[in-house]
């Protein structure tokens, strides 16, 4: 047997999935390796908000039992942090808050099919104040560290789920994304981070969440790890896209976000830096400026509205959230569904307008943050308009797919010169994952940065 080491903390789903069928290795000494890493290294990072401890060594031996009677189901043993704004049966949901809430009756969809595809849960990890803000920070549960510095944030709203896999204390994660949070604490923390095609995860029981905008999906350390966890929750394939190489593609190359802001130096040169590896590869690689329009209207009354909805339908007592999701809870109180009912219409004008980009284009390569990670509680004790102000400038480039639904990905581009992870963002047409997967997959044979590990 592997002694759980780093290496093996470190070697991702797929990988493990692999061990735990050949017999090389166990569901427990692998559940057991990473709680002993939680226990040691979480204090520090605050990712988790719960850990399962024993209930998920139990779940360690039943996947053990299993694999020795020879089931093959595809994450089968391999340990999964989830997201606390998803249920867990007999737990409560918290979704970053401190109001209390009664425990959940039955899993959500997505957990119920983590479950049969054999994944053992590791615990839930943390978000801000209903998954709003790109910064994993709330009154109620602190601040989450990045791993690679602690003074800088993990990014959110999944930032929890990014800090563990980052650290090792995980080798996936459920992530959601509504805005961009999965892919801005995969690009603070180094990581692959994929929003899916809009509905391709189900968000069940909810049939819908901020109109539209939000998706469940992963954070992982390697592509193919990403792709394993769609293909277990959603019956899909991409595993193979993620081995297969993508061929020559017309990859359209962008360094202006949707919205308009100046890039930090360092994320102009991954920009570049990846844009020739694209063309060293073999792609045909074309400075394009799709045509956004103005998309702030088509975001903002649905994520607004949604977080009204979410602060109602959500919590037991809104009064108790911080005064600055009752702020944003209040915008969203005057914002008419009549407004969120032209946002959503507007939706289609934006997927015309960027038709000819994508009928010309198989990837487009664009920035999603304008800059490194940001200082740990730089907005704190900030307004609800004036945080909005400065997420808004510092992660520019996510939410025009959130709008549009289509599949977009964080992917690792570096370093900054004083350590911090630089990332940058490739997004495929609709219903398209396994492009996106494919090349991200090639850039990161390229680039082995799945090789990288912050310090303990």
């Amino acid at each position: 047997m592997l002694a759980v080491d780093s290496d093996l903390a470190f070697a991702g789903a797929a990988r493990q999935a692999e061990l735990l069928r050949a017999g090389e290795l166990t569901s427990r000494e692998l559940v057991d390796g990473y709680l002993g890493r939680i226990a040691e290294i979480d204090p520090r990072l605050n990712a988790f908000r719960l850990v399962y401890g024993e209930r998920a060594l139990a779940e360690a031996d039943q996947a053990d039992a299993r694999l020795r009677a020879g089931d093959s189901r595809p994450l089968l043993g391999v340990p999964v942090a989830v997201k606390d704004n998803v249920d867990v049966a007999g737990d409560t949901t918290c979704y970053g808050t401190r109001t209390p809430r009664p425990a959940a009756t039955a899993d959500s969809e997505v957990v119920r099919r983590l479950r049969a595809a054999g994944a053992v849960l590791l615990g839930r990890t943390h978000l801000p104040e209903l998954a709003i803000w790109p910064f994993t920070e709330s009154a109620s549960w602190g601040l989450t560290r990045n791993p690679w510095r602690a003074d800088v944030t993990a990014g959110g709203s999944s930032g929890g789920s990014a800090a563990a896999v980052a650290a090792g204390l995980a080798p996936v994660a459920l992530g959601s994304d509504g805005g961009g949070s999965i892919r801005i604490p995969s690009a603070c923390c180094g990581l692959f981070g994929l929003k899916p095609q809009r509905g391709r995860v189900s968000l069940a029981p909810l049939e819908d969440h901020w109109y539209g905008l939000s998706a469940l999906g992963a954070v992982t350390r390697r592509v193919e790890d990403s792709a394993l966890f769609l293909d277990a929750v959603a019956e899909t394939s991409f595993v193979e896209s993620a081995r297969t190489e993508p061929g020559k593609l017309r990859v359209a190359f962008s360094c202006q976000p949707p919205i308009r802001t100046k890039l930090h130096a360092d994320v102009t040169r991954a920009l570049h830096e990846t844009a020739d590896l694209l063309r060293s590869l073999g792609h045909e690689v074309a400075e394009h400026e799709p045509e956004y329009g103005e998309i702030r209207l088509l975001f903002g009354p649905r994520w607004l509205r949604g977080i009204y909805d979410d602060s109602r339908e959500l919590v037991e007592d809104p009064r108790q959230l911080e005064r600055r999701t009752r702020q944003m809870a209040a915008m969203g109180r005057i914002t008419s569904r009549a407004l969120v009912q032209r946002a959503r219409q507007g939706e289609q004008a934006l997927v015309a307008r960027l038709k000819p980009t994508f009928d010309d284009f198989d990837v487009l390569l664009c920035p999603g943050l304008a800059a490194p990670p940001v200082k740990a509680g730089r907005w704190e004790g900030r307004s609800a308009l004036g945080t909005f102000l400065g997420v808004a400038n510092w992660a520019p480039g996510t939410v025009a797919w959130n709008i549009t639904g289509q599949p977009a990905a964080a992917v690792p581009a570096g370093f900054t010169t004083d350590g911090l992870p630089l990332s940058v963002q490739l997004v495929g047409r609709a219903n398209d994952e396994s492009t996106l997967i494919a090349i991200s997959a090639q850039i990161e044979r390229e680039r082995k940065w799945h090789e990288a590990t912050p310090e303990p």
